[in-house]
């Protein structure tokens, strides 16, 4: 397939498997045709031959060469599922068009400072697991960094203090940015407002703008109500100081934060709820960083 592509890149080959497609024909009147010198059209055929795309034979003091349609149609058919996988529905090509429909209204929208103050989310799950639970997936460091990201992103370092007043610092990177070289992807920080486990977590989290300043300050109140299921899940987020800067940001929230309580839910719904998880830190005052 490498073969192929490369060899039908090239214009003045295209042109001639377009002409080959019509009828065979020989090297001089595929040249005249092309208005290319025959030993260049020579040459030419010869890569398309050996990327198996035409074949050859003489027919007296002439060589005739012909288009081997099955190799097309391999490409087209590979060429099809890959415009079937960037078309799926609720694919990550979807959320990139919806997100790039959000940032343009956000950009119009965004004139000048506090621009998006006042604005507000609101996302609710039903959740597997208790109360007890499910805060624990949302305060302990280690079982925090597994769903606290967007669908291409990945936690690479976090401090969740879970106490009044305790410190936030969270760091995103591109979820296949294995080595960290890639440029950080975000930052935030902020405060723990108020924890009560089980029932109820406030707290206020700021990302920062490429040059280091505020974009906003996120206001996040976070209810917990047993089921006979599980956990329901009530999450207000609000918006305040806003920064001109931050329609980048204002326009990810909710998808961005929808895909994290999903990937939450999914978790809660594979691990069993008497998971110890042994492997985890269950201390909240843990700085968990890469290990790049």
């Amino acid at each position: 397939m490498d073969a192929l592509l490369a060899a039908l890149a090239d214009p003045a080959r295209w042109r001639l498997v377009t002409l080959l497609a019509e009828r065979p024909r020989p090297v001089g009147v595929l040249a005249q045709l092309t208005g290319a010198r025959q030993p260049q059209t020579t040459k030419h055929l010869q890569t398309l031959e050996r990327a198996g795309v035409v074949t050859s034979q003489r027919s007296g003091q002439r060589r005739i060469y012909a288009l081997r349609s099955a190799p097309l149609r391999d490409l087209a058919a590979a060429l099809g599922r890959l415009a079937d996988t960037a078309d799926r529905a609720g694919g990550s090509r979807e959320t990139f068009e919806r997100y790039g429909l959000n940032l343009h209204t956000e950009r119009l929208a965004a004139e000048g400072s506090g621009w998006a103050d006042g604005r507000s989310f609101r996302f609710l799950r039903s959740l597997t697991g208790s109360p007890e639970l499910v805060w624990r997936h949302l305060t302990e460091a280690g079982l925090l960094a597994r769903w606290w990201a967007p669908d291409d992103l990945r936690v690479s370092e976090l401090v969740f203090e879970a106490g009044p007043g305790g410190r936030i610092a969270l760091e995103y990177r591109d979820a296949e940015d294995a080595d960290g070289s890639d440029p950080v992807a975000g930052r935030a920080e902020g405060v723990v407002d108020e924890a009560r486990p089980g029932e109820h977590l406030a707290y206020r989290l700021s990302p920062r703008l490429p040059d280091g300043g505020l974009a906003f300050t996120s206001h996040l109140d976070i209810g917990l109500r047993p089921t006979g299921t599980g956990t329901d899940l009530d999450v207000h987020w609000r918006i305040t100081d806003s920064a001109v800067d931050s329609a980048d940001f204002v326009a990810g929230i909710e998808i961005g934060f929808g895909q994290s309580l999903d990937r939450l839910a999914a978790i809660l719904a594979a691990d069993s709820p008497d998971t110890d998880d042994t492997n985890t830190n269950t201390n909240t005052n843990t700085d968990m960083r890469s290990t790049t």
